[in-house]
């Protein structure tokens, strides 16, 4: 994984709820491989391969919307990643830490979004 490289796993919600968690980490990592589509998926993912677009604020995203239930996700990347990842996501939307775990060069942690 590049330093910028991130993998968002989400469950919980729907479809809807998955795609304003990535569009909230939009400004920060710039667009994902692709949209959580599937709306009878029950875990989504998307992987951001870079930095937010120039000119971006790199700030999180204030129109990600809202969500309709409490969402989890997972994110993993480098700890700098992470870190931007999960301070982001606290921004925009209420949300819980449920844990970290560490790795030589990665880091993974688990934060729960509430409504």
């Amino acid at each position: 994984m590049s330093g910028t490289q991130l993998t968002v796993t989400l469950s919980g919600g729907g479809a809807d709820d998955a795609r304003a968690v990535v569009r909230a980490l939009e400004n920060t990592f710039g667009a994902p491989d692709e949209f959580p589509a599937d709306e009878n998926a029950t875990v989504h993912t998307a992987t951001f391969d870079g930095d937010a677009p120039s000119g971006g604020a790199g700030d999180g995203g204030q129109d990600a919307g809202s969500l309709s239930a409490p969402v989890t996700v997972t994110v993993q990347g480098s700890p700098e990643a992470v870190r931007r990842a999960s301070d982001t996501l606290a921004r925009v939307f209420t949300a819980r830490d449920e844990g970290a775990a560490s790795g030589d060069q990665e880091q993974e942690r688990q934060l729960l979004l509430e409504p």
